[in-house]
């Protein structure tokens, strides 16, 4: 627990602030209770930056739609010093809503609410709000001419239900969606903050990089906290755990060890009251983890294998090509997920039947003697593709997304064919038989075995 010690000259000596100093509640007890003592001529801000996020709307109970935000916004709150304490799903009703927002606003320092904002009447997270807040919710003129414009952009009218977006309370500053119609707000009363972000997934991160950050930045005293992920493939999480655990419990880092889609995480967070000490601590901490996992570390924090592998096609002027079977187009998609991914990406081929196989160029006779799921049919599948789409690399995946067994293959066999300039190879891998995590996995797998082709040769 952090707060500001503000000491000020008596009154009769003018007045006059004199010295600002952060002490720690936890670190120094004794300094804290000192202060406190003192009364009248300090005064102390407290900050404890309890968190709690809020995810509204009754899809999610319902399971029509996943909770995404949530974790997403969990993982970036450490970096500010932010301790993630309850995260609440909640329905379209108001008597529940009002509840909800108003256990939070009690018991939590740092409210997030996500959803409810749009224009229909079940988007009631402004009126729960002005509710627990005791406050009286109007229409802003300025936010209601920058709905109106917003819409002209577009081409259209604006319709009459959208004016309750433009909605706010006396308490609440508007933050601006550049992406969609659901303006945010930023609440700071009694010593806490509330916000609210819109639901879909691309406007709350685009607000929450773009204003939340940049907000709560200067709120945060006391601990410096500074986070690196490690993102690895190739081990399981209890090996991952198991190569580490001897870095477990150093003074000022802590490490957590979790499975992704594209393998195993490993965060540390290194925490000080000073900048330089947490920098350092993540800076020794970072070199101790390579020793002992530098093999199977692919990125760290936001490095996506699609955006690496693109950077090194572009700089060396290199077209690519794939050909899937049982990622179902899975690489094509994350390759194109890249924008200006078109400067080398010349196409892919979802060869998912043996016939389709052939009919892209495979050599049935392979498929025949070693089977769909052999070594030999993904280096005719890389092979073909590149033939065909006259690409100067190639990547091809054949094997079994699920859990049976298939020509002497176990679920989660997946042969992995790359070739390039300076040559070509496959590699097996076997994945644990669960038909979402194989095919995520040999997707991140892939681009990486072509990336690391490429860099030693």
């Amino acid at each position: 627990m952090a707060f500001m010690v503000t000491k000020y000259v008596p009154p009769q000596q003018g007045g006059q602030r004199v010295q600002n100093s952060i002490a720690s509640l936890d670190a120094q007890p004794e300094k804290a209770l000192h202060y406190a003592i003192l009364g009248a001529w300090y005064t102390m801000e407290v900050w404890l930056v309890k968190a709690e996020i809020i995810a509204i709307g009754t899809e999610l109970l319902m399971g029509e739609t996943a909770d995404t935000n949530s974790g997403w916004i969990a993982t970036r709150m450490p970096e500010l010093g932010i301790e993630l304490q309850w995260v609440t799903t909640v329905g379209d009703d108001m008597p529940r809503l009002t509840e909800a927002i108003d256990r939070a606003w009690r018991r939590s320092d740092f409210v997030v609410t996500m959803g409810g904002l749009g224009p229909t009447a079940d988007d009631m997270t402004r009126d729960a709000i002005a509710k627990v807040m005791n406050e009286t919710l109007t229409l802003d003129a300025g936010l209601l001419k920058w709905l109106e414009e917003t819409f002209q952009r577009r081409g259209q009218l604006m319709p009459i239900h959208n004016q309750q977006q433009a909605g706010i309370i006396p308490s609440a500053v508007s933050m601006p969606n550049p992406m969609g119609t659901a303006p945010g707000w930023w609440i700071k009363k009694d010593g806490k903050v509330l916000i609210t972000l819109p639901g879909p997934p691309r406007e709350l991160m685009k607000m929450w990089d773009g204003e939340v950050i940049e907000r709560m930045r200067p709120l945060i005293t006391g601990t410096i906290i500074r986070t690196r992920t490690f993102k690895t493939i190739g081990l399981g999480e209890a090996s991952v755990d198991e190569v580490v655990k001897h870095l477990y419990g150093q003074d000022g880092v802590d490490l957590g060890c979790y499975a992704k889609p594209d393998g195993i995480y490993l965060r540390a967070i290194a925490k000080s009251t000073k900048e330089e000490v947490a920098v350092s601590t993540l800076d020794n901490i970072d070199r101790d983890i390579r020793k002992v996992l530098s093999p199977y570390i692919w990125g760290t924090d936001e490095d996506r294998p699609e955006e690496q592998l693109g950077h090194l096609l572009r700089e060396r002027g290199l077209t690519l090509a794939v050909m899937e079977s049982c990622t179902g187009g899975m690489i094509s998609s994350a390759i194109t997920d890249i924008p200006g991914s078109s400067d080398y990406f010349r196409g892919g081929v979802v060869s998912y039947s043996n016939d389709a196989k052939s009919f892209a160029g495979v050599d049935h006779s392979i498929i025949e003697a070693h089977g769909a799921v052999s070594e030999e049919c993904a280096t005719a599948m890389t092979e073909a593709v590149r033939r065909n789409f006259r690409a100067d690399c190639a990547i091809s995946t054949t094997g079994i997304a699920g859990d049976e067994e298939v020509d002497g293959h176990l679920g989660g066999t997946v042969f992995i064919g790359y070739a390039h300039p300076g040559g070509s190879g496959v590699i097996k891998h076997q994945f644990p038989p669960r038909r979402g995590l194989v095919r995520n996995r040999a997707v991140t797998q892939a681009l990486l075995e072509l990336m690391r082709a490429l860099q030693t040769q």
